[in-house]
């Protein structure tokens, strides 16, 4: 494969060769967690194969500017907020805290973080932006979208708007559970009903919140101007979120948001979904308390393809575990200090060599991180079969380690 990235995009369902709209800058979306509730190795998965993605475009040379959301306004965290007696805030806080720790935990870089709670100027402004385009309109206090003004509505998910009512139907609420398509206008502004109503504004729109639907809109849009290159979040987003966004997006700014979507599929343990009502929903210390270590957690969750359900059994665990020790024995064996010269007649210089490429031929085809490690460990495993004692001579052990340092730049798994 020639060496260029090649990404799935969700949009035209086919591999296309990475191309930014800024030569040498790459400006990235991706859906943070909804911080009413701790977030589970299902979440954890989907914000790993982003940091993966953004540590390889680092590799490739790219300056990156990435931003996460963090959803702080919707109804699900009001309620909860309510349920324990706290403000949204303290709430949000708290569920915060543990994210960040987690995430550091994993070896994630932090990205610029956005919050809806900051970004109601700008959701404010989108929203008079559609209203003054006919998109939106009132409707009581509130605001709504009408889809069926925007002629390439549902195009990411590939939704058939011929089973779209011809009658106006209103969807109110934030989210409906077990409901993949609210098939009419979908909330934008949600008025107060009454002056204490919180957490709520003074805006140009009244007193009021915005809802969930427009905030990613708005925070992207604060932070990142009209145009990115990529957006990425989980399968789930395929259903009302990320076409309601690219709605909002086009809509105003009368171009495409966004190029390259990408998402990443379910996790399931022991071959079920997880879910509170069959109570095996994980968190990252329950794997770590069965004695795996952080970058065991960490490798677990990127060693299949993102696109990919995982199934997250013990037998898997235990598996991914004992190939990441053998790979880092073989890699502490041959990157040991030596001042021992070279042995001429042996293809070790040319194996060391070649590493990063092989890493990089497999990184390339839509960041096959399974396929990236095993054409690295193939070289480790070649390399003691050309010297047993794992002695490299010094020239190319100091250069293996340099190049395993830059690999494990993206993959972060020798630690």
């Amino acid at each position: 494969m020639p060496e260029a990235l090649y990404l799935t995009n969700t949009l035209s369902g086919e591999k296309e060769i990475f191309r930014s709209t800024e030569e040498g800058a790459v400006k990235i979306f991706t859906c943070g967690p909804s911080v009413y509730r701790r977030a589970h190795i299902g979440n954890y998965r989907t914000f790993l194969y982003e940091d993966v993605l953004h540590r390889y475009l680092e590799y490739l040379g790219y300056r990156v500017r990435r931003i996460m959301n963090f959803t702080d306004v919707e109804d699900k965290a009001i309620s909860e907020a309510r349920k324990q007696g706290m403000t949204v805030l303290e709430l949000t806080a708290a569920v915060e805290e543990i994210f960040l720790r987690d995430i550091r935990m994993l070896g994630l870089k932090i990205p610029d973080i956005a919050r809806s709670s900051t970004s109601v100027d700008e959701a404010v402004r989108l929203i008079l932006a559609l209203m003054d385009k006919g998109y939106a309109y009132r409707h009581g206090g509130d605001i709504f979208y009408d889809p069926l003004k925007f002629k390439d509505f549902g195009k990411l998910f590939g939704l058939d708007m011929s089973r779209w009512p011809k009658k106006t139907r209103r969807f109110r609420k934030d989210t409906y559970p077990g409901q993949r398509w609210n098939l009419g206008d979908f909330i934008l502004w949600r008025g107060a009903k009454k002056e204490n109503d919180n957490p709520s504004w003074e805006t140009e729109l009244g007193r009021g919140r915005p809802a969930w639907n427009v905030q990613d809109a708005a925070m992207v849009s604060k932070h990142l101007g009209d145009r990115i290159d990529i957006a990425c979040g989980g399968v789930d987003n395929l259903y009302r979120h990320h076409d309601y966004t690219i709605a909002i997006m086009e809509a105003v700014s009368g171009h495409p948001f966004a190029p390259y979507w990408l998402h990443g599929e379910h996790v399931l343990v022991d071959g079920t979904k997880m879910s509170k009502s069959k109570g095996n929903i994980l968190y990252p210390d329950a794997l770590l308390e069965r004695g795996l270590t952080p970058q065991d957690v960490r490798f677990a969750l990127i060693w299949t393809h993102y696109r990919r359900r995982l199934d997250l059994t013990a037998s898997y665990l235990e598996r991914v575990a004992g190939k990441l020790a053998a790979f880092r024995e073989a890699a502490e064996r041959l990157t040991g200090l030596t001042t021992e010269p070279e042995s001429p007649g042996e293809p070790v210089e040319e194996l060391v060599s070649g590493i990063e490429h092989a890493f990089r031929e497999s990184m390339n085809d839509d960041l096959d991180v399974k396929g990236a490690f095993e054409r690295v460990n193939e070289v480790l495993v070649r390399l003691l079969s050309l010297k047993p004692d794992g002695k490299l001579g010094f020239t190319a052990s100091s250069l293996l380690r340099e190049h395993l340092q830059r690999i494990d730049g993206v993959l972060q798994v020798l630690g």
